[in-house]
């Protein structure tokens, strides 16, 4: 004879049953909402895409910079690299440049960020790479201490593990209020982000005890992760292999204050320019390649006034910079037609 249930067993039962199905509903339901708003712009969603970015980090707005049809050059890199104003690569090469770097970040997320955006960019003009210090690691994951969101950057089922957060939620609902505000803010949609009035304001350039850390000599000891070999050099080949040939493709060493160089024959020197010599090997593999090595003694690294630290160059060479990373790019360009 078939076992009667207590009532309170049932109604507990039924309890359970429609709690968890109601939050199975609202599990979908937010699901289908972060989607359908695509909080990032990522462009899996474009029925509220908008073509404009709402004011955030470029952590996240590289999702949206980064797949802009509008934009056939492309800056990446870190802040060594960031002042590279975008709107003049573009005044001088006739290419529509943005600029896709982002702080603190390495070889592992800025490579994720060629990726992307050549999965939007068949046939790029040009791209500009930035190979710091952080690209001489000896470990091929090239570690972090700075989160960066590969979700947005990623395939279907990344993307959507990645919305099941709570920042992805706030964003979702910022997001709509952002997108029905007649007077909403926008970022530049290329990138450029001149940073100095941030250094200025902390007191760079006039503090002393920053004055005297940028005169403060490296130390002539080879550092860890500087004994190579060098992985980089081998996933730049890889990357490479996705960049269309007719691309052409100007790596910069960035410049570094004169006392941030390891003294003449030190173990640091030694590794740091075998690391330089594996890179510059690798990009060889691209039959359109330069290099602009801001590290190769110029005279403007003995100058303080021209840098903010020892890694961290101010305007104005940054805009010689540019101006050096432009003429490459117009001599790549004519070689590769006559």
């Amino acid at each position: 004879m078939a076992r009667v249930q207590p009532p309170q067993d049932r109604a507990w039962r039924g309890f359970t049953r429609t709690l968890l199905l109601a939050m199975a509903g609202l599990f979908a339901a937010y699901l289908t909402l972060a989607v359908v708003v695509d909080p990032y712009d990522t462009g899996r969603s474009s029925l509220l895409s908008r073509g404009a970015i709402r004011p955030q980090g470029p952590r996240t707005a590289s999702a949206l910079r980064g797949r802009d049809p509008a934009y056939s050059g492309a800056v990446i890199g870190n802040s060594h690299i960031q002042l590279i104003e975008p709107a003049a690569l573009t005044r001088l090469t006739g290419i529509p440049f943005v600029q896709l770097s982002v702080p603190a970040t390495g070889p592992a997320e800025q490579f994720a960020l060629l990726g992307w955006y050549l999965k939007h960019h068949a046939r790029p003009d040009a791209i500009v790479l930035s190979a710091d210090a952080f690209w001489c690691s000896d470990d091929p994951t090239f570690p972090s201490e700075h989160g960066f969101p590969y979700w947005l950057l990623g395939d279907w089922p990344d993307y959507l593990q990645g919305l099941l957060r709570f920042t992805a939620a706030q964003e979702t609902i910022n997001r709509l209020g952002w997108l029905l505000n007649p007077r909403r803010k926008q970022a530049a949609s290329d990138g450029w982000w001149d940073y100095e009035s941030n250094y200025l304001s902390q007191g760079f350039g006039r503090d002393p005890a920053k004055k005297a850390a940028l005169e403060r000599p490296v130390g002539p000891e080879a550092e860890p992760h500087h004994g190579g070999p060098f992985p980089v050099a081998d996933r730049l080949r890889v990357e490479l292999a996705g960049v269309p040939a007719e691309t052409a493709v100007v790596l910069v060493f960035p410049p570094v204050y004169a006392r941030a160089e390891p003294p003449a024959g030190s173990p640091r020197d030694a590794a740091e320019a075998a690391c330089r010599a594996q890179v510059r090997s690798a990009l060889a593999v691209h039959p359109l390649n330069t290099v602009i090595d801001g590290r190769a003694g110029r005279p403007e690294a003995d100058n303080p006034d021209l840098f903010f630290d020892q890694t961290h160059y101010r305007l104005p060479l940054a805009r010689a910079l540019t101006d050096e990373i432009a003429a490459a790019i117009v001599r790549l360009r004519t070689h590769a037609t006559e």
